[in-house]
């Protein structure tokens, strides 16, 4: 069980407990400062002066004042006239993620929400109820307002959730989860869907793949330079210590320990005097994205621990602030960047897929066969590892440069960052692919190798692959090996095949 107190949760805890299906709780203590935070609430609307969101209108219609009578009707309204998105539904996970992360974020105790309605949340997740919530309609500014109010408004009964795999009315969801809906009071509504937890929620996941293929990238790079009988002076630690980028030292020591005892690297005389780059330069390029990958994880953790929705409300004095922290700018930077190192890992991925195939680069067979031309070998891998790197290059293209005013003007700049996370999630699930056709076609290499001088942990992710694709003799049907191996990356299988020979890949 993982418990929830809007303090120092991690993302990779929150992926963790949702991929092994546990459930969440909430900090008792805490829970009672969110309810001081509510009774706050309460003495605004008895004053009865205009407060955003309380007691007026939205975006342009904040000068709207709204009676006393109305005000839990605005917050139904709210959700309801927001629930407007469009587009594939996001994956269960996502949706459970979100739902986490915005009941982490009302823990805080400065938004005035009911503590029952937080306990709703997070027994949406513990009893598997999943809203159906559109993945397009975020300008990622004023919050994820379109498919946080699709999450919400399964709370009140309205909307669609998936229930043991059936996809039903949310007031039907709801009930056959032994759930009752709630009355959304004042500021409520607001509450619930003024935050960036859509971006967020994409952003956690990504990162904790993201993590995996960081590593296994170097365990592929590592094949490959046995394959191609690479020149390790690259590696050396005294290089690297000149330059000192974190990122950079640290994928130069995973390369060398993965390649500790291969004779294909060390034990040779290289007739080259120099590698190309995408030899020579995979801890320079490969250590880059690390750096740039720990700064987003930074800025993530940062957010899902923070207040980002609006007016913010401070009990302990008893004041109530409209300002902008549901703006998605620090996320949607954050995530463009990421999305910009990840493609440029598949980049140099590629080009070492290139030198493997190619006969006038790699001294080996053409397209890894022995009977070429007969045989086409791994030739259009090639071609589908292209195709996805350039398709990355518009993917890459930073979302967070476009802005477009919503709300009548009121809300002149926006963030885009919801795009920005969907993007950084193709992205990934391309450089997945390209590192899977890496490492497939590095183990062919290897077939023309003597596989006995090989580092041992090499020769266990060899080994690996091996068990679920053969030798390539003579043509055959590709697309279910790539998707085989691309399986063994994503579920880290690659990477604890490796770790098993060098204690850990960092």
């Amino acid at each position: 069980m993982l418990k929830l107190s809007g303090s120092n949760l991690s993302g990779h805890e929150v992926v963790r407990a949702i991929r092994q299906g546990k459930t969440f709780s909430l900090d008792t203590k805490q829970l009672e400062k969110a309810a001081k935070a509510r009774e706050l609430v309460l003495r605004l609307l008895d004053e009865g002066s205009p407060v955003y969101g309380i007691n007026t209108g939205f975006g342009k219609l904040a000068d709207t004042s709204i009676s006393p009578a109305s005000v839990a009707e605005l917050q139904r309204n709210l959700i309801l006239s927001h629930s407007c998105g469009v587009g594939e539904p996001f994956s269960g996970e996502v949706v459970k993620t979100m739902i986490i992360l915005r009941a982490n974020a009302l823990m805080k105790g400065h938004s005035g929400i009911r503590p029952e309605v937080i306990r709703l949340l997070v027994e949406l997740v513990n009893q598997n109820v999943i809203p159906v919530v559109p993945s397009q309609g975020s300008v990622g500014a004023s919050g994820d307002l379109v498919p946080l109010a699709h999450m919400s408004a399964v709370l009140i009964g309205e909307g669609e959730a998936y229930y043991r795999d059936q996809r039903l009315p949310g007031a039907k969801a709801l009930e056959r989860a032994g759930l009752a809906p709630v009355q959304l009071e004042a500021k409520e509504g607001l509450a619930l869907i003024n935050g960036t937890q859509a971006m967020t929620a994409q952003a956690v996941l990504t990162l904790y793949d993201s993590e995996i293929l960081l590593k296994t990238s170097d365990v592929a790079s590592s094949l490959t330079m046995e394959a191609l009988h690479g020149i390790p002076d690259s590696l050396d630690e005294r290089v690297h210590a000149l330059r000192a980028h974190r990122g950079q030292m640290l994928v130069a020591s995973n390369l060398r320990r993965l390649l500790s005892g291969s004779d294909l690297v060390y034990g040779r005389t290289h007739p080259r005097i120099q590698d190309a780059y995408s030899l020579r330069c995979i801890p320079q390029v490969h250590g880059a994205t690390r750096d740039a990958y720990s700064y987003v994880e930074q800025v993530i953790n940062t957010e899902i621990n923070s207040v980002t929705d609006n007016p913010i409300l401070f009990p302990e004095d008893g004041q109530v602030i409209s300002a902008g922290n549901f703006h998605g700018q620090p996320v949607a930077l954050a995530l463009d960047f990421l999305g910009i190192a990840l493609a440029e890992l598949g980049n140099i991925s590629e080009r070492r897929i290139e030198r493997l195939v190619n006969p006038q680069l790699s001294g080996l067979p053409p397209f890894l066969t022995r009977e070429s031309g007969l045989n086409s070998g791994y030739m259009i891998v090639q071609y589908t590892a292209a195709a996805l790197v350039s398709e990355n290059k518009v993917l890459a293209h930073p979302a967070s440069v476009d802005s477009i005013p919503t709300s009548a003007n009121q809300e002149d700049h926006v963030s885009m960052g919801s795009i920005a996370a969907r993007k950084l999630g193709s992205i990934l699930a391309n450089v997945q692919n390209i590192a899977a056709i890496e490492i497939l076609c590095a183990c062919q290499a290897l077939e023309f190798s003597d596989r006995s001088r090989m580092a041992p942990a090499t020769r266990a992710v060899y080994d690996l692959v091996r068990s679920a694709v053969p030798p390539l003799e003579g043509d055959r049907f590709l697309e279910p090996e790539i998707k085989a191996v691309r399986d063994l990356v994503v579920s880290g299988q690659i990477l604890k095949a490796a770790a098993g020979q060098v204690g850990q890949v960092d």
